[in-house]
């Protein structure tokens, strides 16, 4: 990633630059050195501008000026929690269309709201904030292959080994970030297998696009550093001005100047993210509000306050992660087990914007990369459906109370206002005040964007 080490003792021989990064404090050594911004080597070169993050206008008028993605990762089995379907329910043991066993829900569902929703009673504090979601029923995809399916939601494209850049990465690369002490996107907890770094990564677009990695401890490990904030600063300096000798050479890496914004953000981070993410410092009526617990138990609740209070500092795109709704067997205990993880803080987090004045400009997206079968998959499971399923939407620019598009009578096969992936992420980014066709990047030849060469915007589900 770095040039070689003679390259940087030129200007001091004496003196190791690996060496001064570890003087600098070894928590700008772990965040910046090792890689905890994740930043990889940008083939495509640099952003000319002088900070490329720096906010940048909309192509038009935007309706949200930031995103928080809850992530269901697994697949929700949507027949048992958000789709109400009575002729499943009436035609349980049946054979269905599609082959299989139909097999009702076993959870009892009940109307809420004044739009009459239906909602599970898995997930009853969700259910009495229905009349301000916006539901999307008739998604589907490509692949039923978790891996494939989970990095075509996070990048648009299904094939690994086709790397593209992830959406949070496109939206920094198209808008900016509003706070420049702070990453553009932040992704908390994403799942370690399915793709791993590229539902995250920048892929060919420069390096300081890509998410930052956090856990939901609260704080980044080692980033405090070991020396006076002013001596680390002038060590920082000394870094920084041989790299920007090395840049100024003819041949030098393109990744340099990813890598001093990289140092740069390090340091102001240091200021800053260990108090942001610190959520014993919310009131116990907040916490108590969202459920948050010591342990795993917790884990999804002390992510819920960290996304509110990252983006309430500015951050443009923040994702949290549930794993664990891939239930194939032991569907019913593991729904219960998940939705009391969920439920609560999901709600709390849609007051809490709203209390705040948030709601109104920051869109959460729930959902998973694919839905599940009517059918039974052994005893007590589902298998995987990747024809017709919901996520919803709330809060700016969307309709409130709202669902678009349906699945049919049993909750198999997207009928009405059909949703591709590249759908989905046209309508997200639009939303945004960007438009998918011009949000692009030349690559090897060619003009790339989120959306490929598809990609229609859902314009009906407007606010």
């Amino acid at each position: 990633m770095f040039p070689e080490r003679e390259s940087f003792e030129m200007f001091s021989p004496s003196i190791s630059r690996r060496r001064l990064l570890k003087s600098a404090g070894a928590g700008f050594g772990f965040l910046a050195l090792n890689g905890l911004l994740q930043h990889q080597v940008s083939k495509a070169g640099t952003n000319s501008s002088p900070n490329p993050l720096a906010p940048k206008p909309p192509h038009f008028p935007a309706k949200a000026k930031r995103i928080i993605f809850l992530f269901m990762q697994g697949a929700i089995s949507q027949m048992d929690t958000w789709e109400y379907k009575p002729k499943l329910q009436a035609e349980d043991g049946k054979f269905g269309p599609g082959g299989g066993t139909l097999t009702a829900s076993k959870f009892k569902f009940k109307q809420h709201g004044d739009t009459g929703t239906w909602v599970s009673e898995l997930f009853p504090h969700s259910a009495k904030h229905v009349d301000k979601l916006c539901f999307l029923r008739g998604l589907y995809t490509d692949t039923p292959a978790h891996p494939e399916a989970v990095i075509q939601l996070h990048t648009g494209a299904a094939i690994a080994s086709l790397t593209r850049p992830s959406m949070g990465a496109w939206l920094t690369y198209g808008l900016g970030t509003e706070n420049q002490d702070l990453p553009g996107y932040i992704t908390i907890n994403p799942p370690p297998n399915f793709g791993g770094t590229i539902n995250f990564g920048s892929a060919f677009l420069p390096a300081h696009f890509q998410g930052t990695r956090i856990n939901d401890v609260g704080y980044l490990p080692n980033l405090k550093g070991q020396v006076s904030p002013s001596l680390q600063r002038r060590q920082i300096d000394l870094v920084q001005s041989m790299d920007r000798e090395v840049a100024s050479q003819p041949g030098a890496p393109a990744e340099l100047d990813s890598i001093i914004r990289s140092y740069e953000l390090a340091f102001t981070m240091q200021g800053q993210v260990p108090d942001l993410l610190d959520i014993s410092k919310e009131p116990q009526s907040v916490l108590d509000a969202y459920g948050v617990k010591p342990g795993p138990a917790g884990s999804f609740a002390r992510q819920c306050v960290m996304a509110r209070r990252l983006s309430e500092a500015g951050v443009r795109f923040v994702e949290i992660c549930h794993p664990g709704w891939d239930q194939h067997n032991n569907l019913h205990q593991g729904l219960i087990r998940n939705s009391a993880a969920t439920d609560q803080p999901t709600a709390a987090l849609l007051d809490d914007l709203e209390q705040r004045g948030l709601l109104e400009e920051t869109l959460v997206l729930f959902g998973s990369e694919f839905g599940r079968l009517p059918t039974a998959q052994g005893p007590d499971g589902r298998d995987h459906n990747i024809t017709g399923y919901p996520m919803w939407l709330a809060g700016a620019g969307v309709k409130k109370g709202f669902s678009f598009g349906a699945t049919d009578e049993y909750g198999q096969y997207a009928v009405d206002g059909k949703m591709h992936m590249n759908d989905l992420h046209a309508t997200l980014l639009a939303l945004m005040g960007l438009n998918h066709e011009e949000l692009t990047y030349e690559y090897g030849g060619r003009s790339f964007r989120l959306t490929d060469v598809a990609g229609k915007v859902a314009k009906e589900i407007f606010a």
